[in-house]
């Protein structure tokens, strides 16, 4: 009788386990506790009428995937790298301001706070309520404390909710939102793993949903140690299509919304160049012929994100899995970035 080895789950993979196994608690207990300085932060908001959204990593992608929901409401709102913010700054004068890190203590918060000086709209969103940045600013406090895990999926979806908290003081509803955080997602991701199977790198794209791609190529990257990486969709269509083909994998995010048609367009043009395609599909339309689905009912902003998160993230970690031994150790980098 043949006896087959069964692979141990690495220690930095059990980690991510167990913060995705509370992240959905975490964030709805993170909406519901910080109403007050979401309505602070709203005010000021309504005051300036224009956001600018700072952060590095992970908490850049939530910025990126929040900018087209704040613009919605006709905020002027902008995301940028917090490293580009200290090399080559936007003014700051009538601008609310929302840094945003998950320790509280990264290199380029602790320079950023020492060269800004005082400014009454710069809010902060964290986990770790004793933080640098939680010391510093007034700030939105997710729950169930710092991430301990390296690659995001906890800080995310917390972070996620924080903004929900704050757009929900700005008046929108947050109803579809928090019913996606309370409903388990259970797609099977077999399909979506098997047609990566052979790929040595993963593109990421959107266009509404942007954000959400850049998050899941970062996490990618990380865990997997192969270049991932995101373009939006506009962007990917301008020359890059060059490099498509069997050993790129793309995987694409549509949600419903008016850019719909631009990702299914995309993912046409992905089937027919021969390059193996996963598609985050929550626009309500008929799947693609030749791509791996993965349907949601019909959502747009943070009632897809909220969806698409969770198998995203169950997605990222089974292709690291596949790939490396000790996925979810680092071996170049920290979990808290303390050098620039």
């Amino acid at each position: 009788m043949m006896m087959t080895a069964t692979k141990i789950r690495p220690a930095g993979l059990l980690a991510i386990d167990r913060e995705m196994a509370r992240q959905h608690t975490d964030a709805r207990a993170s909406f519901e506790s910080n109403a007050a300085m979401a309505a602070n932060v709203a005010a000021s908001i309504r005051k300036t009428g224009r956001l600018l959204l700072l952060g590095m990593g992970g908490s850049h992608a939530v910025g990126r995937a929040v900018e087209p929901l704040y613009r919605a409401l006709g905020i002027d709102a902008l995301a940028l790298p917090l490293s580009e913010q200290l090399g080559q700054p936007l003014p700051l004068a009538g601008r609310t301001v929302l840094v945003t890190s998950q320790s509280g203590e990264s290199a380029e918060v602790v320079r950023w706070f020492a060269e800004a000086g005082n400014t009454a709209d710069i809010f902060g969103l964290t986990l770790e309520g004793g933080s640098f940045l939680a010391r510093t600013a007034p700030c939105l406090v997710g729950a169930g404390g710092t991430e301990l895990a390296f690659a995001a999926t906890r800080s995310l979806t917390v972070t996620f909710a924080l903004h929900l908290a704050i757009l929900a003081a700005l008046g929108e509803d947050p109803t579809a939102a928090l019913g996606a955080l309370d409903q388990g997602q259970g797609n099977d991701i077999t399909q979506a793993l098997a047609a990566l199977e052979k790929v040595t790198t993963i593109v990421t794209s959107g266009r509404r949903l942007q954000g959400v791609a850049e998050a899941l190529a970062l996490g990618l990257t990380e865990l997997s140690r192969l270049p991932c990486f995101s373009l939006e969709g506009g962007q990917l269509r301008h020359g890059p299509m060059e490099m498509l083909g069997p050993k790129v994998g793309v995987i694409l995010f549509r949600g419903n919304d008016p850019t719909a048609e631009l990702v299914t367009a995309m993912a046409l043009s992905v089937v027919e160049a021969g390059a193996p395609l996963v598609i985050f599909d929550a626009s309500g339309q008929p799947p693609i012929e030749g791509a791996a689905t993965l349907s949601f009912k019909p959502a747009s902003g943070l009632a897809a994100v909220f969806a698409m998160l969770p198998v995203a993230q169950r997605l990222m970690i089974a292709f690291a899995d596949s790939r490396v031994d000790n996925a979810g150790t680092p071996v170049r980098s920290t979990k808290i970035t303390r050098s620039e």
